[in-house]
């Protein structure tokens, strides 16, 4: 019954209902001993918020706004690899909390999310690290409560959430072309199966299926269908897990920050058996937040 009452509270509440402490972890694959590493130094104002952005421009790793719907911020906190330092750049245009954030020819784009503050809702910020300073743009067709979002194709694809009671199916997406500025609706048959993390390795879409068990799915966009690539076993994994990818390995993180890595240049055809191996996770069963990629 407690489950059922909180699956009805609305997204932009779901912040209020928990409570946490960020950290921010590295892994060095071509370690001859694999495990995460901390990385110390996170300044304060961003231990606590839950809902930050977080991408990768370069040897420097970009923590944007976050906290939650009645306290987002539009903050951005900086970690230069290459000096392990923190600073503090241009802020946000507006607040946002859970926005969807990614990176497009050397530009950060933080697109939607919740606020109290918030103007406009349909909005996104564009950041250049060249001058160090966002642009706002706006449009009705983009959105502010988001669950997912993907570059693939030049384009950047977000999974959005809304009321089941206006919907057949509670998800969608939208798609925003920077080469344009154009947005339109993505296709229903894509977003029947995005119902996960997702990542693309060298032009495929690849989506973690955690619904029932943990099932990695590929979108075969000639067919223009889904496809199961392999199911990997719980004890494994530990859902809820996040993806990255390093060239074609996959990199499927779970509580604890336990991982398993699979090369998907072994997966040969639908059926073929993918060349996996396990990395392990850390005593604490923390819930992964977010993952990303970082060449040195």
């Amino acid at each position: 019954m407690a489950l059922s009452c909180l699956a009805r509270v609305p997204r932009k509440y779901h912040a209020i209902l928990k409570y946490g402490k960020i950290w921010f972890y590295v892994l060095d694959p071509n370690e001859s001993q694999r495990r995460w590493k901390c990385v110390p130094g996170l300044p304060a104002r961003a231990l606590n918020k839950m809902g930050m952005g977080f991408e990768v421009i370069g040897k420097k790793v970009y923590l944007l706004g976050g906290g939650g719907w009645l306290d987002a911020t539009n903050e951005v906190f900086c970690y230069d690899v290459s000096t392990n330092s923190w600073t503090q750049v241009a802020s946000l245009s507006t607040a946002r909390c859970d926005s969807a954030c990614q990176v497009y020819d050397g530009k950060i784009y933080a697109i939607g999310g919740l606020a109290s503050t918030r103007s406009d809702p349909y909005s996104w910020d564009i950041f250049d690290p060249r001058t160090n300073s966002w642009e706002l743009h706006s449009n009705a067709c983009a959105v502010p409560e988001v669950e997912d979002s993907v570059v693939l194709d030049g384009k950047i694809y977000i999974r959005c959430q809304v009321s089941a009671s206006t919907m057949s199916s509670p998800f969608y997406a939208v798609v925003y072309e920077p080469s344009s500025g154009t947005w339109q609706r993505a296709d229903a048959d894509m977003v029947s199966g995005w119902q996960g993390p997702a990542v693309v390795v060298d032009g495929t879409l690849y989506v973690l299926d955690q619904s029932s068990g943990t099932k990695l799915m590929m979108w075969q966009k000639d067919k223009r269908e889904w496809v199961a690539v392999k199911r990997l076993s719980t004890l494994l994994t530990k859902p809820p897990c996040q993806l990255a990818a390093i060239g074609k390995k996959l990199f499927i993180v779970g509580k604890g920050l336990s991982t398993v890595v699979l090369d998907t240049s072994q997966t040969g055809s639908v059926e073929g058996a993918m060349v996996g191996t396990s990395i392990p996770g850390l005593i604490t069963s923390d819930k992964v937040l977010n993952c990303k990629f970082q060449t040195l």
